[in-house]
């Protein structure tokens, strides 16, 4: 088997995937937020 060492794998791509499923998961949530404000404010 090959020597592990640690941090020597390049890891941009993983990055890049993490940081786009974070922005999409912050936008998903202040929808969902908006959207339940709204409900409450039309259905007083």
């Amino acid at each position: 088997m090959a020597d592990h060492k640690h941090g020597e794998m390049d890891i941009t791509e993983q990055e890049k995937t993490f940081a786009g499923f974070m922005t999409f998961t912050v936008r998903t949530t202040i929808v969902i937020i908006v959207a339940l404000i709204l409900l409450a404010l039309i259905n007083g």
